[in-house]
């Protein structure tokens, strides 16, 4: 028979025990919402990434006033330094050691697709693509688990396939990045624009390793080739040196020349009287247009908070941290497949008008503004003009479109 102390002991033994698993209970339901966030953050790259990480962070401190189900939203970034196999390592940590409930990321197309595909899809964690623009990661290698907040390949190369097919060019040369993205923005700009304006001819093809210091010699055997237009399809690591190149060679001034994201404030800015005039662009966000007042809003607290104008990669960034707030506040609870359900077609509102995330794709449907680099006496800088806005249901592939992309895979 047990003594009186001895059952004292085991008793306050079991308290203790029901108290420290209520604890630990009350700490995991009281936790954060947590984002792991992959991006380049060293290199050229980097400034698309920290841009979209600001405006990921304005969001925050907005959504964070409120809260989100009784919680904060937090964050922890890792950088990917662009390559495919750091972008997977860092997305399996920040999963299986960190826990994050969402993933977020990245400039580099390649790595998105893969982090999609090994990490996202296999592990079941949503995953929110905020600029990489391969139409692939919510096209044919789409799948429940992740989403993209930014315009796709798909998206860009239709908008600038729609302005091209307006002019009297007939001869083609298309050069860029020879990676994932480069051959993306290519074919759907050019497969759009055979469709538009079938009489139109591809006479040449260039293209060089991401991130190449000098594209002058490319830029001197194209025009050599005296063709009628040219379509660049360069990305993060390339923009800033096509860009100078182009500048440097006066090609604008001897040949019409579309790059997507070439009138986009992050590429122009940092360029400064290196920033070539004369060059087509399309983009799905700009700080000085729509002239709305959500737009000005978003601009004054984005400058207030960093000093300058929000890029486009910043906008993505805001509306990503935007569309996780909405959709766990519809869900009720932190749950993965919850969150994923209530996030498929929703609507919010954003500087650029009402968005919404299509439920067939996982893919955000938003404006696209086709304009000219021209340099502005308002801004000191080259900006967008003669700006035309083409719908999101204008630019966008179909449903069905989509569905039969993914059959063939």
């Amino acid at each position: 028979m047990k003594s009186k102390a001895g059952r004292g002991y085991w008793l306050l033994i079991s308290i203790l025990s029901v108290s420290l698993i209520l604890g630990f209970s009350a700490i995991g339901y009281a936790r954060n919402i947590k984002v792991g966030i992959i991006d380049c953050y060293s290199g050229p790259p980097a400034v698309y990434a920290k841009d979209a990480l600001n405006g990921f962070k304005l969001a925050l401190k907005e959504i964070n006033k409120q809260g989100v189900l009784g919680k904060k939203i937090e964050f922890t970034t890792r950088d990917t330094k662009f390559k495919v196999d750091i972008a997977l390592n860092m997305a399996k940590e920040l999963v299986m050691r960190e826990n994050v409930d969402i993933l977020v990321g990245t400039i580099n197309s390649g790595a998105a697709l893969a982090v999609s595909e090994a990490v996202a899809k296999k592990e079941k964690v949503p995953f929110m693509v905020w600029i990489s623009k391969s139409e692939r990661i919510t096209g044919e290698k789409g799948h429940r688990y992740v989403f993209s907040t930014g315009e796709n390949t798909a998206m860009a190369g239709k908008a600038g396939a729609v302005a091209l097919s307006k002019k009297p060019f007939i001869k083609y040369w298309i050069a860029g990045d020879d990676y994932e993205y480069g051959h993306a923005i290519a074919n759907a700009a050019w497969k759009n624009l055979k469709k538009l304006k079938p009489e139109v001819k591809l006479i040449g093809k260039s293209w060089w390793k991401p991130g190449e210091p000098d594209l002058v010699p490319y830029i001197t055997s194209i025009l050599a080739a005296k063709p009628d237009a040219v379509i660049f399809c360069t990305g993060g690591r390339s923009m800033t040196n096509i860009m100078k190149a182009i500048k440097s060679t006066g090609m604008a001034k001897k040949v019409p020349i579309w790059i997507h994201t070439a009138t986009d404030h992050a590429v122009l800015k940092p360029l400064g009287a290196e920033a070539p005039e004369g060059v087509m662009g399309t983009m799905d966000y700009h700080f000085y247009y729509p002239d709305t007042p959500a737009n000005r809003t978003f601009v004054e607290a984005f400058k207030k908070a960093y000093g300058s104008p929000p890029g486009f990669p910043a906008f993505h960034g805001y509306i990503t941290a935007k569309f996780i707030a909405a959709a766990y506040r519809k869900a009720g609870k932190v749950d993965k497949e919850k969150f994923i359900d209530a996030l498929e077609g929703m609507k919010i509102d954003s500087p650029v008008g009402r968005i919404e995330m299509r439920k067939c794709d996982h893919q955000v449907v938003l404006p696209m503004f086709l304009g000219v680099t021209k340099m502005s006496p308002k801004y000191g800088f080259v900006i967008s003009s003669n700006i035309v806005t083409l719908k999101g249901s204008e630019v966008m592939p179909t449903c069905e479109e989509i569905m039969k992309a993914r059959a063939k895979k």
